[in-house]
């Protein structure tokens, strides 16, 4: 069972709500995603059986937990796979939104809660259990941010169907990884004096993420009578002034100067957002929109079902800490980019005999490494975030800040893990598509591009038994746009991908040869008492 991230376990002095029951058959949507990724987990040491609903099923399969569950691929806005994911579910967990697809966010949401309650109703399970947002008490629906009114309006429809539901609605979820703890994060450490908007005044009530999960375990068993909406949150209430300000304090930097002003609109800061931060400004307006408006817990009935415990829901400090450490111990188990954005391409790597007459351009590059296969590999798998591309750094930043300036995700995006991949992982601007440790990384493109593309990283064994490093770009256009960009960029190949390649090289040979000093010099020290 893994431990990674901000989870809730009882060598922490806790126990599972749940456990002792029955086990439940669940049902969780969005299991790729920050939340879902660490729920499946917390279900399963609550003795519950899962199954997992996903578009992708083998973005699951490197999690720790993927050999315990059931995945099942299908789409929530598709009834006959949510049919069959609910057959035999008692709780089925909706976590899942539209956010950053577009103008029509709205009515997928809408249409994939009206497709989930049906299911659920036709199916016989027994709860439907929905995190959405903490909303402002006394605002006039329609004034809320798109955002966080689609997620009043999914909530409404759970609520309104006839399986029983418990809607929980959360503000500001503070843990390592989280899209609102990313923002708070890289706003506060990279800039000692911001402009900021006029929103850093508005109050809200933030909790940590393992909080949350607590709530999403317990709500499983909760009685066949309840059938409402929860605010949850911590015991602070403060602004995003305040909480930069405290952010500071707990990572130990100097106080930040912090002068709001009104000309900030949302869509303005969310590039502004956007600019500093990882967080893309597609991602990060809706976010931004949402903390116009105040967001404070009016009740705390969800204690009722799911106890407090000593010291919890966690203080807005004692959040933050953890986040930090889990950070900087590269235990994330999740991250905000852990599911796909909306929009971005999911095209695997076209193989079958459809695309035999299309275009498919490609960089190929082949060079023999004078370093062992597992040194090659440990190279390859390091690739990106703080360890960079291996080339060019220049070249990788502009392309990555003109796929910002487009709406993109950028360069900035990181890694999860400093030193492990698995498949699904955001990689910068790439997404893992395959994995096959020891031979194979394959990388899909999702900047903004006229085209799909990829990226191959091979460790082959030459006929001598020399190891051999393989790499291929390739490129998918699509209309004449497509062509044009490939050749327009293609003089530039030699320099980006020869460069990779044979840097790549360099460094497994330098690992290897740094790793067979270190081994000489052990066994030089060891000889004397060998000889004793």
């Amino acid at each position: 069972m893994s431990t990674d991230g901000e989870r809730y376990a009882p060598d922490e002095g806790e126990g599972h709500a749940g456990r002792g029951a029955e086990g439940l058959r669940c049902l969780v949507t969005g299991a790729s995603g920050y939340i879902g990724g660490r729920l499946v987990p917390e279900l399963l040491e609550a003795g519950h059986r899962v199954r997992c609903l996903a578009r992708s099923p083998d973005k699951l399969r490197d999690h720790p937990w993927a050999g315990e569950v059931e995945p099942v691929r299908g789409d929530v806005t598709d009834p006959e796979s949510v049919a069959a994911a609910m057959r035999g579910i008692d709780v089925a967990y909706y976590l899942v939104h539209a956010l950053g697809s577009g103008s029509g966010f709205e009515d997928t949401d809408r249409r994939a809660a009206r497709v989930f309650a049906e299911q659920a109703e036709a199916a016989g399970v027994r709860r439907i259990v929905y995190l959405g947002g903490l909303t402002p008490r006394g605002v006039v629906e329609d004034s809320l941010s798109p955002h966080l009114r689609s997620r009043a309006e999914v909530g409404r429809i759970f609520l309104d169907a006839p399986v029983p539901a418990t809607v929980l609605r959360a503000a500001v979820v503070i843990g390592s990884g989280s899209a609102s703890f990313e923002m708070l994060r890289y706003l506060t450490e990279r800039l000692p004096v911001m402009v900021t908007p006029s929103w850093v005044h508005t109050r809200t009530q933030p909790i940590g993420v393992r909080d949350v999960l607590r709530y999403l375990v317990g709500s499983a068993t909760m009685p066949a009578d309840v059938d409402r909406a929860f605010d949850i949150g911590g015991p602070d209430v403060l602004t995003y002034r305040e909480m930069m300000r405290r952010y500071a304090v707990v990572a130990g930097l100097r106080r930040r100067l912090v002068v709001p002003v009104p000309v900030l609109t949302p869509r303005l800061s969310s590039h502004w957002v956007g600019l500093v931060t990882p967080v893309p400004a597609s991602l990060a307006r809706p976010l931004t929109e949402s903390l116009r408006h105040e967001v404070v817990c009016h009740e705390h009935d969800i204690a009722r079902y799911v106890p407090d415990l000593p010291g919890r829901p966690l203080p807005f400090d004692e959040a933050l800490a953890l986040a930090l450490r889990r950070v900087r111990e590269a235990q994330v188990a999740t991250r905000w980019s852990s599911a796909a954005l909306p929009g971005a391409p999911s095209d695997p790597l076209p193989t079958d005999p459809d695309w035999a007459g299309g275009s498919l351009y490609q960089d190929e590059r082949r060079l023999s490494v004078d370093a062992s296969r597992q040194a090659l590999w440990k190279v390859i798998e390091g690739i990106g975030g703080d360890n960079g591309w291996y080339s060019f750094p220049l070249a990788w930043a502009v392309r990555g800040w003109l796929d910002r300036f487009v709406g993109g995700v950028g360069l900035r995006r990181g890694r999860r893990d400093a030193e492990r991949l698995r498949v699904g992982d955001s990689l910068d601007f790439w997404r893992v598509e395959e994995i096959e440790p020891g031979r194979l990384l394959r990388l899909r493109a999702e900047m903004r591009l006229p085209g799909l593309a990829w990226l191959e990283m091979y460790v082959e064994t030459e006929a001598e038994g020399r190891t051999r490093y393989r790499q291929r770009a390739l490129f998918h256009p699509r209309g004449l746009l497509g062509h044009v960009y490939w050749w327009s960029v293609s003089p530039f190949h030699a320099v980006v991908f020869g460069g990779m390649a044979r840097n790549i090289t360099k460094a497994a040979g330098k690992a290897a040869a740094k790793e067979a000093v270190m081994e000489g010099s052990g066994r030089g020290a060891a000889s004397p008492a060998d000889r004793k």
